[in-house]
């Protein structure tokens, strides 16, 4: 794999605050281009199994199989040569290991109908398509970013501004870019209005086309930014096109018409959601003097941080007495989740309020009446969502 797509592999990307605006124009893809420039899709009815397509190598398909696999969900493979698996905790869906691209890529073409992918290909070759339905938009790895990046020798110029203003720029010498996202980059120019630029693709070794005099600047996916220092390359203000992560991504066709697939959907979103919100998530437990549950509830709800997820959860403690009974009424043992941040924080308030004995521990999920994104979902495909409530028991 080239640098640039084993970097890619290792990212997913969403569009910044501005991109959201754009009416942008799906990328074609050259294997199944129809003449008036449409991908040609199969229709639901040509298979009867449901498709997942996860990424095959790199990075981002040791975090995907690691996510998947700490939600109980964990892909085997019959045969370690075969590109086709199975999350047997989830039976009737057949997982293929797909190159990233190709992953959205056979979303487009109907060949599978979910997948996790890295948003940089979403955008890069579907951004655009109707029929692409983001499920979970955050899937909390493969953080980079797409962004532009000129010579550090170029010192008067630190913004796409000052880029801009650049006499030089012309029909006779345009900016020349090299990026591997030539659709990105297309419409990112178009939308700041930048006229005159001349954008070729490579596959790899970006950074070197600069200091070769093949290019002026590039367009890549940055990570910790230590390549683009190494190769005394710089970004700029205003050249930041995409934020990027993994994301869960499926066909809205195969959602509305293929039997199962939604049920599927709801699983894998009740466990992604409630693992991915667990992750921030501490319980802290201690024993709180009190008068009673009422009073240092009271207490407890005086502090944001000590109101849990609903409110503090209060028990008393039954204190052994000399005689062998327990006594209540002096300690009420509290019960709060807390973001992995404030744990001190929440330790030293606890102990202000009279508290003692606190423990500390993380949480592997947390689960939600219903998952937020499902009736996000739910709204995307206008589907009543009173109508699949019998989810949340099967």
């Amino acid at each position: 794999a080239t640098t640039t797509t084993r970097r890619a592999m290792r990212c997913g990307t969403r569009w910044t605050a501005a991109t959201a605006r754009r009416r942008a124009t799906t990328a074609s893809i050259k294997s199944t281009e129809k003449a008036n420039g449409k991908a040609f899709r199969k229709p639901v009815e040509s298979r009867s199994s449901i498709r997942m397509g996860i990424p095959s190598k790199g990075r981002m398909a040791e975090d995907t199989q690691a996510l998947l696999k700490t939600c109980q969900l964990p892909v085997k493979k019959l045969n370690p040569r075969q590109y086709a698996a199975e999350i047997p905790s989830v039976p009737g869906m057949e997982v293929w290991f797909q190159r990233a691209t190709d992953v959205v890529r056979k979303i487009v073409s109907g060949d599978i109908d979910i997948g996790i992918v890295g948003y940089d290909m979403l955008a890069e070759i579907a951004y655009g398509d109707d029929d692409i339905v983001i499920v979970h938009d955050a899937l909390g790895f493969g953080g980079c970013h797409l962004a532009v990046a000129i010579p550090q020798a170029w010192d008067e110029i630190n913004s796409m501004r000052e880029l801009m203003a650049l006499p030089k720029w012309g029909p006779a010498r345009p900016l020349r870019v090299v990026t591997a996202y030539p659709s990105v980059a297309k419409q990112f120019f178009e939308d700041i209005g930048f006229e005159h630029v001349e954008i070729t693709t490579a596959d790899g070794a970006l950074e070197a086309a600069p200091a070769m005099g093949a290019a002026d600047c590039i367009l890549d996916l940055v990570s910790s930014g230590t390549t683009l220092r190494e190769n005394n390359l710089k970004e700029i203000e205003g050249g930041r096109v995409l934020d990027s992560q993994g994301v869960l991504v499926a066909s809205r066709e195969a959602l509305l018409k293929r039997e199962g697939l939604l049920e599927i959907v709801h699983e894998l979103l009740e466990r992604l959601e409630a693992h991915l919100r667990a992750e921030s998530l501490f319980m802290v437990t201690a024993n709180v003097r009190g008068d009673s549950p009422e009073a240092v509830a009271a207490k407890l709800n005086s502090a944001a941080t000590l109101r849990g997820l609903q409110g503090p959860t209060i028990a008393p403690v039954y204190t052994p007495q000399p005689d062998g009974s327990g006594k209540a009424g002096e300690y009420y043992a509290v019960s709060v989740a807390v973001p992995k941040s404030r744990i001190y924080e929440t330790v030293k308030k606890l102990r202000g309020m009279g508290g003692s004995g606190v423990l500390t521990f993380p949480l592997t999920y947390v689960f939600d009446e219903e998952p937020p994104r499902w009736n996000a979902l739910m709204a995307n495909l206008g589907l009543d969502a009173t109508k699949y409530e019998h989810l949340k028991v099967m």
